[in-house]
């Protein structure tokens, strides 16, 4: 009996027959519309259960206790350190002033930035001696010791060089610890809002295909169903975060990487390889962190978008952006808006859509308060609304057509954050907790079947605490020791009961880390490990990491590293998503003796940044090695007694991924700025693979939907100091996907052709009195028309047979107004 438990655990599966269907399908009859706001009220009526508003009204009240706890501790303390110490000054790149760059005292919380006219003040500094440092995208920071004292005002000015390679960028997801990028011992690529803006990415998946190694993938004719892949892995080997917490649930990664709008993100950091050892499960192939905009100084923005996808359908995009900073720089928020709607788009003419309708709202904000020159509190949030629907006859309820993935999510999103320095700048503590809820109604039909509805309730929480120690010396070298204790919660329900299909998965995870990383001027060597006890797994996994970074030369480095990591025997974020093939639901289910997925990743490179002829170059290559074991394979196994396809989630033989990773950034001054990467490698199982129960097919080494070759490059050019004219590409090479019979009589596996999706932009600034700017933009994107011509056709289609670019060629015009554009 024991035994037993222990099983129903480990799957977290519970299947049973649910007889109140058809209470759901005649609500749903009654209406004519999902979206309507009557059926809206019903449907979140029912959808909020007493778990789900006990758990989110718990939070909310946790976190406000907790916020005016730590303001009314710290409130007497910062008066205290007030003084009539003072610096003011000004911030210049070759002789011009420049605006917004940040001014910061290192070891404190006390920050500001420059106006307008690239001048600065800061005031009632406490005494002693500190570091002002200056710094902005796109320029080395440069800083200067001082010595503050009461009555004294100091005059500080900056000279910072360019630095359009970014060579001297903070990052954060190397070691959780901010670090200048060049001095990280694991390679942490980012993308900047910069390259969503020229590129006009309008969320994150139209963003992260501009790095080396990753690719992203539509899955689904019918919902758009993405996934981002990391050295040509599946999305599920890929751990998301937001600001560098783990809330990104098996739910969220269905549509999870299009729901976040470009306009909330300041920056997005990659890590490549095993990354368990820093944020636990499911950093097998890499993480992808996006980090959110915080205030930092005054600012507005509001800008519209209207794009025409290959003449039939049209998309449009509005976003509003506003941060407010007190005159002492201890308080701010930043506001961020955006609503974005799309046509459904039927690439063939044959009455079903290619691209879903998409209807998406987001709304939040990030703020914070300096209680003391010490300490800090962070407060985000954040709710996200969408409706999206593909198949046909989009004026019909979803049981009237022949075909409909329909689906509404209701995501609130927050974190609250505390961070204490302490007085001799060494060490640092922060306790965090974020946590999200999704509420998910959904249609995964065919052939007019009133028994496809269900609806999600999904809740992620995690909260933890971080300690950092710098020692002059520990051991033998200089090194910073991170260690921290983590809690992580997902509790899942997830119900279809037409089809007798309920999962209900319930994970906890307590999570310890700790690293000590050692730094002289030419080698950092870093080791850490950390211990995860998931509910779902008999023993504690043990991640461990290797890193080392050695300077050549100045300018040129080489970096090894190991690490290892797992995936856990439970439901993953294409489990939650239901395709139809051949007119029938496809189902996945997990195999009774699913056994933990784990990794061993191996990577060398080496970093050089060299000057010819006035361009700043950065030429990197990389290496990479990644052995898995009892590797989660799907495998088709007949029918359910309803008639519904089957795929079985069963562990494989293993797998290994291998291959070089290449990137070119080089920069001309601010003017011209190129950058490239390729990726060459190779992703196979051990031994043959059965993907289909079809005896006309044959088993097959090769990872599915992962191309040997594929790359990007972005080229921007300012040949005003006001315009910018921007070239962009994404290569996908061949590659296999899986291809199953309804339309074709049997299935088969397809290898894909080339593809080379080209985009280009256009934008040009004009000065509207002395603060505000208005940009008008346009261009193409995927001006070849690059675009998959081979999709099935009717009822009988095979809705995940797509593969290649999302969209086909795109015109697109745009209009912004603001004071930093």
């Amino acid at each position: 009996m024991e035994l037993i438990d222990k099983k129903q655990e480990t799957q977290a599966i519970r299947y049973h027959i649910a007889g109140n269907y058809k209470l759901i399908t005649e609500d749903w009859q009654k209406n004519k519309k999902l979206s309507g706001s009557e059926n809206k009220v019903k449907r979140e009526k029912k959808t909020n259960n007493l778990f789900t508003n006990f758990s989110l009204n718990s939070l909310k009240l946790s976190i406000m206790l907790i916020f005016v706890l730590l303001v009314s501790i710290n409130v007497l303390k910062a008066q205290k350190q007030l003084s009539d110490a003072n610096i003011f000054g000004d911030v210049k790149s070759n002789g011009v002033h420049l605006p917004f760059v940040t001014i910061s005292i290192e070891g404190t919380t006390i920050g500001t930035a420059t106006d307008n006219t690239g001048h600065y003040k800061l005031v009632n500094l406490p005494e002693g001696t500190f570091t002002i440092k200056a710094q902005s995208v796109g320029y080395k920071p440069q800083t200067h010791k001082i010595i503050t004292k009461a009555g004294t005002t100091l005059e500080i000015n900056f000279e910072i060089e360019e630095d359009a390679v970014s060579l001297e960028q903070v990052v954060v997801s190397s070691n959780r610890n901010e670090v200048n990028r060049k001095d990280a011992t694991t390679i942490v690529n980012t993308i900047t809002s910069k390259v969503f803006e020229n590129t006009n990415s309008s969320c994150l998946s139209e963003g992260l295909s501009f790095q080396p190694g990753l690719r992203v993938e539509t899955n689904c004719q019918n919902c758009g169903f993405q996934q981002v892949r990391i050295n040509g892995l599946d999305g599920p080997y890929t751990q998301i975060l937001i600001d560098s917490r783990a809330i990104f649930s098996a739910l969220s990664g269905v549509y999870g990487i299009e729901q976040i709008p470009a306009n909330m993100i300041e920056r997005v950091e990659i890590v490549r390889g095993g990354g368990s050892a820093l944020f636990g499960s499911n950093a097998i192939a890499g993480t992808v962190n996006i980090i959110t905009k915080e205030p930092n100084y005054n600012s507005f923005q509001i800008g519209t978008n209207y794009s025409v996808i290959n003449k039939n359908a049209i998309e449009q995009n509005v976003n509003i952006n506003t941060s407010l900073v007190t005159d002492d720089n201890k308080g701010g928020i930043m506001i961020f808006g955006s609503m974005r709607n799309r046509d459904h788009y039927d690439a063939n003419n044959d009455g079903f859509s290619e691209i879903a309708l998409l209807e998406n709202n987001t709304f939040g904000f990030r703020s914070y308060y300096k209680p003391t020159i010490y300490s800090k509190i962070q407060l985000e949030y954040h709710h996200l609304n969408e409706f999206r629907r593909g198949g046909n006859k989009f004026d019909l309820q979803p049981h009237e057509t022949d075909i409909t993935e329909q689906l509404k999510h209701d995501i609130n999103a927050g974190g609250l954050t505390y961070t204490l320095l302490s007085k001799n700048y060494k060490s640092k503590f922060s306790l965090y907790s974020s946590a999200q809820q999704t509420l998910r109604d959904s249609y995964y039909g065919a052939e007019k079947d009133l028994k496809a509805y269900g609806n999600t309730t999904d809740l992620a929480f995690v909260a933890g605490s971080q300690f950092n120690h710098d020692f002059e010396k520990f051991l033998f070298f200089p090194a910073t020791i991170t260690t921290g204790l983590e809690y992580q919660l997902n509790n899942l329900h997830d119900k279809m009961p037409g089809y007798n299909r309920e999962l209900i998965q319930d994970v906890n995870i307590w999570g310890y880390f700790i690293q000590n990383e050692w730094k002289t001027e030419k080698l950092n060597f870093l080791i850490g490990a950390r211990a995860d006890k998931h509910n779902l797994i008999d023993n504690v996994i043990i991640s461990p990491r290797i890193n080392l970074l050695y300077k050549i030369i100045d300018d040129l480095s080489a970096r090894l590293t190991f690490s290892k990591g797992f995936r856990a025997p439970q439901a993953f974020d294409e489990d939650l998503h239901i395709g139809a093939v051949g007119g029938e639901v496809h189902l996945i289910q997990l195999a009774d003796n699913l056994e933990t997925e784990t990794s061993s990743t191996y990577s060398g490179s080496l970093d050089y940044y060299f000057e010819v002829f006035g361009l700043q170059i950065n030429l990197l290559v990389e290496g990479f090695y990644t052995k898995l074991t009892n590797v989660f394979v799907l495998e088709e196994i007949g029918t359910d007694t309803q008639g519904n396809m089957l795929l079985e989630r069963r562990n494989g033989s293993g797998a290994e991924v291998y291959g070089v990773n290449t990137e070119l950034r080089t920069a001309l001054s601010s003017y011209l700025q190129l950058q490239l990467g390729f990726t060459s490698q190779k992703s196979q199982y051990s031994e043959p693979e059965e993907w289909s129960d079809d005896e006309t097919t044959l088993p097959t080494k090769n990872i599915m939907r992962t191309p040997s070759n594929y790359g990007y490059f972005t080229l921007n050019y300012n040949p005003i100091k006001t315009s910018t004219i921007s070239l962009s590409g994404v290569y996908s090479g061949e590659m296999y996907v899986p291809h199953y019979g309804g339309y074709i009589k049997n299935d088969k596996l397809k290898k894909t052709s080339n593809f080379i999706e080209l985009n280009f932009k256009l934008a040009q600034n004009f000065k509207i009195g002395n603060t505000m700017q208005l940009q008008i933009n346009g261009g193409i994107q995927n001006m070849l028309n690059s675009y998959q011509t081979d999709f099935d056709e009717g009822v009988y289609r095979d809705a995940g047979y797509i593969y290649g670019p999302s969209r086909p060629r795109t015109f697109f015009i745009g209009i912004k107004i603001g004071n930093n554009l």
